[in-house]
Formats: C-alpha cells, sequence, structure tokens
C-alpha cells in the first residue's frame, strides 16, 4: 500500500489506472473513481490506488466473482468498490 506521506496520484492518472482492458473491470473500477473516489477518507483513497496495482485477475476474481482476498486489509475498500449503487 502506498505510504501515507506519499502524495496520492492525480483523477486524470487513477482513470487511466482504471482502464484495465476487461470491461468488467474498467467499469466497476471507473465507477467507484467517479462516485466515491474524492469524497473517501485519504485512509481509503490510498487503498484504492494500491488496488489499482493488483493484477487483473485478482481483480476480477475479487470484484467480479467475489471471491475474498487473502489479504484482509483489502477487503474493505473490495467491498466498497464492489457494493457501489
Amino acid at each position: 500500500m502506498p505510504d501515507s506521506g506519499d502524495p496520492l496520484p492525480s483523477l486524470d492518472h487513477l482513470r487511466w489506472q482504471c482502464r484495465r482492458g476487461m470491461l468488467e473491470l474498467d467499469y466497476v473500477l471507473r465507477r467507484y473513481l467517479d462516485a466515491h473516489y474524492e469524497t473517501a477518507p485519504p485512509e481509503q483513497q490510498r487503498q484504492f490506488v494500491a488496488l489499482l496495482g493488483m493484477q487483473d485477475q485478482d481483480l476480477l476474481a475479487w470484484l467480479v466473482h467475489g471471491l475474498p482476498p487473502a489479504d484482509a486489509t483489502l477487503r474493505g475498500i473490495i467491498r466498497r468498490v464492489r457494493d457501489i449503487d
């Protein structure tokens, strides 16, 4: 996870990182970014940035297929991203 002292990437950079090449992932990640990222607490923003650094196959399993990650620190952000109305 990014260090709490590191600056967060710009929204444009994050939008680019949300483009995964899998329409399902693109949709889920962009939906969270557009609807909740800017108003999320800094720690949650950092968790989302860390999530964007994960492999597509893992993200697909967690965000689309609903499998829990082994890393407990990711479970909260995965739940938030997946459960957006």
